[in-house]
């Protein structure tokens, strides 16, 4: 009687552990597998807490806040916040060619490659032509007076040139002077060099980039513009590509930021902006 009565005592200790499975001696207790066949037994811990997911910042949106970290760019909900301005990151719409350089927004500027590597640039890749308008005045200046106010000097092989002190772009150039200095051979080029003037691009309705003082045309005589050797030709036509300029004075422009008119389908070999958000890869 004592055997039986420990048997069923045995049998209801069982049942309450294992669930009154009926399963061999010696069977281990029961385990789960995880959706990769890793073990995952059923007294684990409780689950970790899912970490929370980081917002979907676009690749143009990233590389303006790591290119001007002065600025305070900030990106949320399909737009770029700067300068206590919204704006607009991508509108949506389908551009053709000239209305992405006429009404470009933020997105628009990233849609082509600065190409630091072709010896002429490809078929209408003007990377870095478009511009949103919005963005470069939210950071240099709604007019030319407002620009005006962050100007200083910058001497530039015997000149005195007015350029913009935002972002630092004031500094950069006086880097690629310092680096000039050093090939007098090439003086020749930087005579006559001209910078900020608030005004329209030629023959279009967008604002020229000199009109945000981070620009400076170098040596007129010494450069080559697409309408000056196209004579007639519309912004779509297929055009010869023209150049005078260096490229070792080139390589010391981009090493400090700027990007060069001569590497645009539409060349304008004079011309170097401040844009450190185009060379980044």
């Amino acid at each position: 009687m004592n055997k039986i009565l420990s048997a069923i005592t045995l049998l209801a200790l069982t049942c309450t552990l294992d669930g009154c499975e009926s399963k061999p001696a010696g069977t281990p207790a029961k385990q789960e597998t995880s959706g990769t066949g890793a073990t995952v037994g059923t007294t684990s811990a409780e689950p970790k807490a899912a970490e929370p997911e980081k917002p979907d910042i676009p690749d143009g949106a990233r590389r303006l806040m790591a290119a001007y970290p002065d600025a305070g760019i900030t990106y949320s909900d399909n737009r770029i916040i700067v300068g206590g301005e919204s704006i607009i990151y991508d509108d949506g719409q389908r551009k053709d060619f000239v209305r992405q350089l006429d009404d470009s927004d933020v997105e628009d500027m990233f849609t082509m490659t600065y190409d630091t590597e072709a010896a002429t640039p490809g078929y209408l890749n003007d990377a870095g032509r478009g511009r949103c308008e919005a963005l470069f005045k939210a950071m240099y200046g709604h007019n030319a007076a407002e620009v005006a106010r962050h100007l200083v000097t910058v001497k530039w092989f015997g000149q005195n040139l007015r350029f913009t002190s935002v972002n630092g772009a004031n500094r950069q150039l006086e880097k690629v002077a310092a680096e000039l200095e050093g090939k007098p051979e090439l003086r020749r080029f930087f005579g006559q060099s001209s910078t900020f003037y608030w005004r329209k691009v030629r023959g279009a309705n967008r604002q020229s980039a000199h009109s945000y003082g981070m620009t400076i045309d170098i040596n007129v005589a010494n450069s080559d513009y697409w309408q000056w050797a196209n004579p007639g030709k519309d912004e779509l036509a297929k055009i010869s590509y023209k150049n005078r300029i260096p490229m070792e004075i080139v390589r010391v422009f981009e090493k400090h930021g700027f990007i060069w008119g001569g590497r645009w389908y539409h060349f304008d070999t004079m011309h170097f902006e401040y844009r450190p958000e185009l060379l980044q890869r």
